[in-house]
């Protein structure tokens, strides 16, 4: 390809090669539409047969396909590894158990150029469940499995209007990343059903940054969803590691309080609390389904706990405050923060006169 590419097409890849053919002939059929795309397989260390089947597909001709390897492990570093391979202004994601609209590259395209002002954008993920989906699966339980629905209408994605968009469907121009950084590996997937945040973490650098993104809902993948992801026990494990990364990712919206207990701001035990109400009385009214999502909410709070729990106490990560506390005297600061929080917000007429996200 003599020409400079319109498009990257990044698909990053561990050990599925089973799957990886269907992901490889949709990015392959594409209906372009005159939109030139180069495509980067990333093999992320596979021990299996991906090499071969990548190799296969460049065989049969198709001179836009590279093989990229990535011997450290970890989806962070294959994109990264890939957007240093990239020679397109924009590059787009998607992943091994995805297919993508044959109209995908087009719509991409068109979106960056009818928008010069957004900085990324990202579109609809549907299922292709790969069993029937319970009963209790609804909508509000789509994150662990990255479907993303947010309507027809196109929208803009920043600090005041925070949705994440997903990598299994994200594009972003390169002077993102010349100008806010790569995907930081710290918040990356360490252990198979623990929900990762690399793509949040990453927008949320964006947003920091002044920039924006937009959610077109032309542009459409559809993304397998394994059998053992319809599970309850899946969705435990992916909520209880999704609020141990968020602990670990400091999201200013979560982190809005100036009362703490142990690291963890107040606003999160009243959300647990309240959680925790809710699911008992579900539970007790024989309505597993509804006391089933409040249980994902407590889950997500007990791995955030539990994160900042270990780095105040000292055990692997920076002590709080510079020092080690006793939990008793960090109880009793707790409530005397929350006294002296509430009192400031009554004048001497009773009448109130801050608001309550002082200290929660």
């Amino acid at each position: 390809m003599d020409k400079q590419p319109d498009i990257t097409v990044v698909i990053c890849t561990y050990n599925r090669c089973e799957m990886l053919p269907g992901a490889l002939e949709s990015v392959l059929a594409q209906d372009a539409g005159g939109v030139r795309y180069e495509f980067i397989i990333v093999d992320n260390n596979s021990p299996d047969r991906t090499r071969e089947v990548i190799e296969s597909f460049i065989k049969r001709g198709y001179g836009q396909l590279r093989y990229v390897f990535e011997g450290k492990q970890g989806v962070s570093h294959a994109r990264n590894t890939a957007v240093a391979q990239a020679r397109a202004p924009i590059i787009a994601f998607t992943d091994d158990d995805v297919r993508v609209a044959k109209d995908w590259v087009r719509n991409i395209k068109r979106a960056f150029d009818e928008h010069p002002e957004i900085d990324y954008l990202g579109g609809k993920v549907l299922p292709m469940w790969g069993g029937q989906p319970p009963a209790w699966l609804t909508a509000e339980h789509w994150p662990p499995l990255a479907i993303v629905n947010y309507g027809d209408e196109a929208f803009y994605v920043n600090a005041a209007s925070a949705r994440c968009l997903v990598s299994a469907n994200l594009s972003l121009r390169r002077t993102v990343f010349e100008e806010i950084g790569l995907f930081s590996p710290n918040f990356q997937r360490v252990k198979d059903g623990i929900g990762s945040t690399e793509d949040h973490e990453h927008q949320l650098r964006i947003w920091r940054a002044g920039k924006q993104g937009m959610y077109v809902p032309s542009v459409v993948v559809s993304a397998e969803v394994q059998a053992d992801r319809l599970t309850k026990a899946y969705h435990r494990r992916w909520h209880t590691g999704h609020g141990l990364y968020y602990a670990a990712m400091r999201d200013p919206e979560t982190e809005r309080a100036s009362a703490r207990l142990f690291g963890v701001p107040a606003h999160l035990y009243r959300q647990a609390a309240t959680n925790g109400a809710r699911w008992l009385r579900d539970t007790l009214s024989g309505k597993p389904d509804a006391a089933f999502l409040h249980e994902t909410q407590l889950r997500f709070f007990l791995g955030f706990f539990r994160e900042r729990y270990k780095n105040f106490m000292g055990r692997g990560g920076q002590v709080e405050q510079q020092q080690k506390r006793s939990a008793l005297g960090e109880v009793a600061q707790f409530a005397r923060r929350l006294v002296a929080g509430k009192a400031a917000r009554y004048n001497a007429n009773g009448s109130e006169r801050g608001s309550s996200s002082e200290v929660d």
